[in-house]
Formats: C-alpha cells, structure tokens, sequence
C-alpha cells in the first residue's frame, strides 16, 4: 500500500472522526423558559399552591407594570403584565384588563362620597367595581443578565442567568385596603455549549427577562393565594322572597350546598376625626343563611337559618 494511499485514508478517518465529536458536542441549549424556572423551581411551588386554592374565582383587576429599571429594558413592563394574566389564569382566579385611567376615577368618586361632595346613592363606591373583586399593581425595580463560562478540554459552555426585582401590591377594590405589599426577586439561566468553541457564544435572547420574570411573579402569585385563602367571602343579599334568600355569589363563589352565612345590617359610618375619611362601617349581625343551591355563575338561593327582617343590601359574610 502506497504511502499516498495511507495518508488520505488516515485524513479522511480523521475527518470522520472529528465529525462524530462534533455531532457529539454539537451546540446544546438549556431551560424552557414558558414550562421551567431553572434556579428556584417556582413553578411547581406555585402549581401546589394552585391545587390548595378552594376560595372563589375572584375577578383580578391587573394595572399594567411600571418599568422603573435604570436602564429602561425595552417591554419588561409589558411582559410582567402579560405573564401574570397567565399566571393568575392558571391559578383559578379569572384576569381582567383595567386601566389605570379607570382606576383613578373609581378612587375618587370614593373620595367625593367619602367626603360628602357626591351622594352615594344605591351604590357606595367604596364597594368597588360589579366585575373586579381585587387589583394587582406593581413596578420592575431592576433587571440584569450575567454571563459564566466554563472549559472542559475541547468542550466550552456558556451559562446566561438573569435577575429581576417586582415590586407589586393587592389591593382589595371594595375597601381599598392593600393585603399584601411586597417586593421579591426572580432568576431564570439558560446554558449552551459547545466544541472547540462551536456553539458556545451567547447572544440576546428576551426569554431569560420572560423566564426571570415569571419566577419572580410565580412567587408573588403563590403569597397572594395564601392571603386570598384567609380572606372570608362577602357578599350582599340580592332579594328576600319569604324564607328564600338570593344573595350575589353563584358557582363562581365555590360556596359548597350547606355552607352557613352569617347576615349583617349596615349601620353607620366609621370616620377618622383626623382625615374625615370613611374607614369602615358598623355592622352588625342579625341572622344566619344557608346555601341552598346556584342559580348561575352569580347568583345563589339561600334559606333563612336564624333572624328576620332581611333587606336588600344587607351583608353576608363567610363563617370561618
């Protein structure tokens, strides 16, 4: 066997070769930014804190997220809103879309009937929307990416990992008290790699700002079901016929057949001496209702347990 001949048999085996640690080490990348949060595993944190949710499927008002970072990341604000219509979707509460615009006006119609310059009518303001229970709001404080890498001999591999600070408030609409106000941090990374340098270089890619930001709402979604379970449901009587009492709740309320209420007559109002300001009312309890059944996703039959003289209006109130 000729010389020339060895040589390109050796040249093309090592052709070969290199070609298979190339399929071998071929570039590889990491982390499904919409399933996966690759360094807390928050998701599946807030999937359990879905499944022990039981309370009503609470109509959440979202005001889209102020950007506040130094650096003014382009559409962080916008995607924090979108992922947390998601996220509260997916923990069985039902998103709405309400404007800040909106928000203001209701806030001072409030602060008009509080004050006495407009009379209330049928409706306090203070009882918040007929379609939102609850608002979130909320800014992004700052956002950064890192870089690490790493050599192995032949095989390099680069880790990206971003960081997001939210700080966000839930607000009660009907009272305008704020359950919660908070600030957390979320981090997503996303690895690739490569051989001899193939591969390895990173470039800009908007799902780890998704990936940090879902993590970080995740948690704030996980604290406000914890505090969304401790609130008691409340209600008003919509109608009395005789025993039969029609309050505004409905399938959405997951007030199960049986499930005792107690029933309370508005009295007067608690003003602060200070700012003249409504704080509350004075209520007081004059009976007790039982589910009986739902009429729809709103409203419910209930029959007198204890008390007369139910009007329209008055309050109900879960029993806990």
């Amino acid at each position: 066997m000729s010389k020339r001949f060895m040589g390109a048999g050796f040249l093309l085996a090592f052709v070969l070769a290199f070609g298979v640690v190339l399929t071998g080490c071929s570039p590889t990348t990491t982390g499904a930014v919409k399933e996966d949060v690759s360094l807390t595993d928050q998701t599946k944190k807030l999937e359990a804190a879905g499944l022990e949710y039981r309370g009503p499927a609470y109509n959440i008002a979202i005001l889209q997220f102020d950007n506040k970072t130094p650096s003014k990341v382009i559409g962080v604000g916008e995607a924090a809103t979108d992922i947390l219509r998601t996220i509260v979707k997916q923990s069985g509460l039902e998103p709405m879309v309400l404007s800040r615009e909106e928000m203001k006006q209701q806030e001072r119609l409030i602060e008009l009937q509080q004050t006495g310059a407009v009379k209330t009518g049928k409706k306090s303001a203070s009882e918040g929307f007929e379609s939102v229970d609850f608002r979130v709001s909320g800014s992004i404080t700052a956002y950064s990416e890192v870089e690490e890498s790493s050599d192995i001999i032949i095989v390099q591999s680069k880790t990206r990992i971003a960081r997001v600070q939210v700080d966000y408030a839930l607000v009660d609409v009907a009272t305008g008290k704020a359950l919660l106000s908070e600030s957390g941090m979320g981090e997503y990374s996303k690895k690739t790699g490569g051989a001899l340098g193939l591969g390895s270089k990173s470039s800009h890619d908007p799902g780890l700002r998704d990936g940090a930001l879902r993590d970080a709402l995740s948690k704030a979604m996980t604290k406000m079901i914890e505090k969304l379970n401790s609130v008691p449901y409340r209600t008003r009587v919509v109608l009395v016929e005789g025993n039969n009492v029609i309050i505004r709740a409905g399938t959405k309320s997951r007030l199960a057949p049986g499930t005792v209420l107690g029933v309370y007559r508005p009295g007067a109002d608690l003003v602060d001496p200070e700012t003249g300001r409504v704080i509350g009312k004075r209520e007081k309890q004059i009976g007790e209702i039982t589910v009986t059944a739902h009429e729809n996703e709103s409203v419910s039959d209930a029959s007198v347990r204890s008390g007369v003289g139910f009007q329209t209006g008055d309050v109900v109130k879960e029993i806990k």
